[in-house]
């Protein structure tokens, strides 16, 4: 490779290219927020003692929610089908990525709200 196509690259954006860096984005947000889901739900089942339950819970259902708009907007941006480099494989899995991050996030609120209700029982009586 010369000189000159490298500068070319690395002005580009590198070597993994303009195409997937989108779908990339999308991949790690869902990837992550199904990451804090899980343990928003292990925070809630008591196998984990650091932490809000509640707060993992949201934070889950917003990096899912924010995973899955990146992907379905990087497909509804890109060019080419999929094998073209473009990325639109990995903004495909991105999508239910994302959602299932969703869910457990939502997952973990549910279940933090019934443990609070429960808590509050045990503690003035059934109301």
């Amino acid at each position: 490779m010369r000189a000159t196509d490298a500068l070319t690259v690395a002005a580009e954006g590198g070597v993994i290219g303009d195409g997937r860096t989108g779908a990339n984005l999308a991949l790690g947000v869902g990837l992550i927020g199904v990451i804090i889901g899980w343990l928003a739900l292990a925070r809630v089942a008591g196998r984990i003692r650091i932490g809000n339950a509640r707060t993992g819970g949201v934070a889950a259902v917003a990096a899912g929610l924010l995973g899955t708009a990146l992907a379905v907007l990087h497909l509804a941006t890109s060019s080419g089908g999929p094998g073209t480099g473009n990325g639109m494989v990995g903004a495909v899995v991105a999508i239910p990525l994302g959602l299932i991050a969703a869910a457990l996030g939502r997952r973990a609120l549910t279940r933090s709200r019934h443990a609070a209700r429960l808590e509050r029982e045990r503690e003035l009586g059934p109301v």
